[in-house]
């Protein structure tokens, strides 16, 4: 039953990258425990998106965005939802997870694979999973890496994404060291973008099949960020060896981890868990080995979860999703 499940999920998540939403606006249907708000970034701190046809590929679509002009400034209509479970407490801090889709998916898809908001509700989280930016044939992404997934579009997502997070304080009681993002593909490069560019806002990230920066100068933390990367050895959308998408070279996942081990100040060594995970409901047993980085600055830690054998998105089991939270919650800022 739980494999048959899964596949429902898997199955849904592959339909939404062929067929996106065109609103911006996240439905939540998963939980009715706890209430939801629905709040609008605006301005959004996006710019004029344009595709040069100089620096993109030909075969990328243009980026360029539906838009009003507000004074000047340009502004998307990209509402989101926010998910507070039945404990909240205003007079209470409480963490705050982001989860960012995948190219051509939607929050709710994501969430639909995830299953993050029952975790909501009985772990004691505030939950936000907004929608990217949608391109002319309709696919939704975060202009995350130069590899992924922009395709020359200008589109500030760091800065979108910021405003976001900004609102969500100023409605509810967040707590300023956990706040967390969660991420899958082009999410997952997300996250690490986000990681690099606010490094005293975010405390931790999780990533599945997504990657960091391949130039190392590309990212420059202001101070250590906890990571945590998932990714299936026989992923042939984004390699766990490292690859390219449109000639944009991304790196390797342990390459990854070993660049965030080296932002935070890590040793340079690992050591592996004794205990191996079943993350993948197709795959028999635990398939998935975990890294961890030693030498890391308390409170701060940097793992690699290979899942053996499994693709680009994992037939996922609710081990998967609760390790992520407890990674998260072990890891807020010191």
């Amino acid at each position: 039953m739980r494999r048959i499940v899964a596949l429902v999920f898997v199955s849904t998540l592959i339909v939404s990258c062929s067929s996106s939403s065109t609103d911006g606006t996240s439905t939540d249907g998963t939980s009715t425990d706890g209430t939801t708000t629905t709040l609008t970034v605006s301005p959004d701190p996006t710019v004029p998106d344009t595709a040069s046809p100089d620096t993109a590929p030909d075969t990328a679509p243009d980026t360029t965005a539906p838009a009003t002009t507000v004074g000047g400034n340009l502004t998307l209509a990209r509402p989101f939802d926010v998910f507070a479970p039945s404990t909240y407490n205003a007079e209470t801090a409480m963490p705050l997870v982001v989860l960012l889709h995948g190219f051509g998916a939607t929050g709710d898809i994501q969430e639909a694979y995830f299953q993050l908001q029952p975790l909501a509700e009985s772990r004691g989280f505030l939950y936000v999973h907004p929608n990217g930016t949608i391109n002319p044939i309709g696919r939704q992404f975060w202009n995350a890496t130069d590899a992924c997934c922009g395709f020359g579009a200008a589109t500030d997502d760091s800065a979108y994404l910021t405003a976001l997070i900004e609102k969500v304080q100023a409605e509810f009681n967040v707590d300023p060291k956990r706040i967390f993002l969660v991420g899958h593909s082009n999410g997952g490069f997300m996250s690490y973008r986000m990681a690099c560019d606010h490094a005293d806002t975010i405390a931790a990230i999780a990533s599945l099949a997504g990657a960091t920066f391949l130039d190392t100068e590309s990212c420059d933390p202001s101070e250590p960020v906890s990571v945590l990367q998932l990714h299936g050895t026989a992923d042939e959308t984004i390699e766990f060896g490292g690859g390219a998408l449109f000639g944009n070279a991304y790196p390797a996942a342990p390459q990854s981890v070993a660049t965030w081990a080296e932002y935070n100040g890590c040793a340079t060594t690992t050591v592996d868990t004794p205990n191996a995970l079943d993350l993948e409901a197709n795959i028999a047993g635990a398939e998935t080995s975990t890294a961890v980085y030693e030498g890391c600055p308390v409170g701060i830690g940097v793992e690699l979860r290979t899942i053996e054998g499994a693709g680009h998105i994992p037939i996922r089991t609710p081990e998967m999703s609760a390790g992520i939270i407890d990674f998260l919650f072990a890891h807020a800022k010191p």
